[in-house]
């Protein structure tokens, strides 16, 4: 069957094909196309997508199947939703010891990608919460795999981005916290020096640190947020709470450079004001967004590219500032940019994304060769600094670069189910191979 099964960059946007899970077992064994599970499309680029073979979309696989409160070990099916995981497990008192930017992410594809929050420093990413996973593999059988238990699989699935399987069902361990609210104090900088004076410190005094960066202002100035859970007892959710959303297909991007000096200014001068400490709720801290539906529609039809790198804490100082400028120079306005710092809390992943050092997000909308030339211009800034460019953030890295970052492919590549591939995957790691035009065709 054909489905709409877009990544969120939406640049590439066209019916796929799909199998059920159901089909796509009973397909293994027994030849047909390639496959590749599809969690909820909140991968930006290509990683999520398999255009020459069918696609396995999970979430009807959702299943909350066990939960430990007495230890805080929660074991689901992959097509679970941090949403729905949140919303079963807080009333006991647990949080995610991780999150990403949006709670829509399902169980599998946190795991896939290793998924990293605004914690690395203190939790490290995803993977290091996840106590076991069974993974379906082509030849039909079903492995149970933890750090003792074929550990090898085990490694290379967490932050494989779905090339070594299906992931059936997962359990994570979860964080006790004193309330989903989280504690939140909000601290202005003029320019990036005065972010990088202060990052250090904000990580060893606090649970959650991030950075927004007002992109579009020579002097990148900005504010950080950080946070730790309050002991108030409130665990109170709330499921799905969209305040607004964009209705329709936007013309053309609304993210334009006008637009947003006028929101950066307003967002700025607005975070400024509260610079001190106030009680925030777990949705508007970690998922802002999230109330908005479908936001990703004000880029217009043509879609929008994120690129998100990770810089070593030698060269940040000096990068960054490039990074930024660049973008100026180029005429492209970044909607989100945002600045995080990685500590050197060890993923048990074999292509997990962090590494200690600062990482940098940029959206751009896509206005084509113009947008192209510089994403290239950033990656080559960020492998020239020895960091790497997050392959689940991405529509058009080369292969070059994506061996740059990550000479560790050829490891995932040794366990990669024969029968699962992405377009990332044909894009970058098996073109770097001498036998990439057998290998694509399959």
């Amino acid at each position: 069957m054909a489905a709409n099964l877009d990544s969120f960059g939406r640049i590439d946007r066209r019916p796929r094909q799909a199998l059920t899970p159901d089909l796509a077992i009973a397909s293994l064994g027994a030849g047909g196309p390639s496959l590749l599970a599809f969690g909820n499309g909140k991968s930006y680029g290509d990683s999520c997508h398999n255009d020459a073979g069918a696609l396995v979309p999970m979430r009807s696989r959702r299943a909350i199947l066990a939960f430990d409160a007495a230890t805080g070990i929660l074991t689901a099916e992959a097509g679970a939703s941090l949403e729905e995981i949140i919303a079963h497990t807080a009333p006991h008192g647990y949080f995610l010891p991780v999150t990403p930017g949006t709670r829509f992410v399902t169980l599998g594809g946190a795991i896939a990608n290793d998924v990293h929050g605004k914690n690395h420093h203190v939790r490290g990413t995803f993977g290091c919460h996840v106590t076991g996973f069974e993974l379906l593999r082509s030849d039909g059988a079903r492995y149970a795999c933890s750090a003792t238990q074929n550990s090898e699989l085990f490694a290379a699935t967490i932050g494989g981005m779905g090339l070594t399987g299906i992931i059936l069902s997962a359990s994570i361990k979860l964080m006790r916290v004193g309330s989903l609210d989280i504690e939140e104090e909000i601290t202005p900088f003029s320019n990036l020096e005065g972010y990088f004076d202060l990052a250090e410190g904000a990580d060893a005094a606090n649970e959650y640190a991030v950075a927004w960066v007002d992109q579009l202002s020579r002097s990148n100035r900005g504010v950080l947020l950080t946070g730790n859970h309050a002991d108030n007892g409130n665990f109170k959710t709330a499921r799905s709470a969209t305040r607004l959303s964009v209705p329709f297909e936007m013309p053309f991007s609304m993210l334009n450079g006008l637009s947003l000096t006028a929101f950066n200014f307003a967002y700025f001068h607005a975070k400024a004001r509260k610079s001190n400490k106030t009680l925030s709720g777990y949705g508007s801290f970690f998922y802002p967004l999230d109330a908005v539906g479908n936001w990703n529609r004000l880029y217009g039809p043509k879609g929008l590219f994120q690129h998100q790198s990770v810089i070593p804490f030698e060269a940040a100082r000096a990068i960054i500032p490039q990074m930024l400028e660049a973008s100026r120079e180029a005429g492209q306005a970044s909607f989100l940019t945002v600045l995080k710092r990685f500590g050197a809390v060890a993923s048990p992943g074999t292509l997990s994304f962090p590494r200690p050092g600062y990482t940098l997000t940029m959206d751009f909308s896509n206005r084509g060769a113009s947008t192209l030339k510089l994403l290239e211009r950033l990656d080559a800034l960020t492998t020239e600094a020895g960091g790497r460019v997050n392959p689940y953030k991405d529509q058009r890295m080369s292969a070059a670069t994506f061996a740059a970052g990550f000479p560790e492919w050829t490891e995932l590549e040794a366990y990669r189910d024969p029968r699962f591939f992405s377009d990332f995957w044909r894009r970058t790691a098996l073109s770097l191979s001498a036998h990439a035009p057998a290998l694509a065709a399959e």
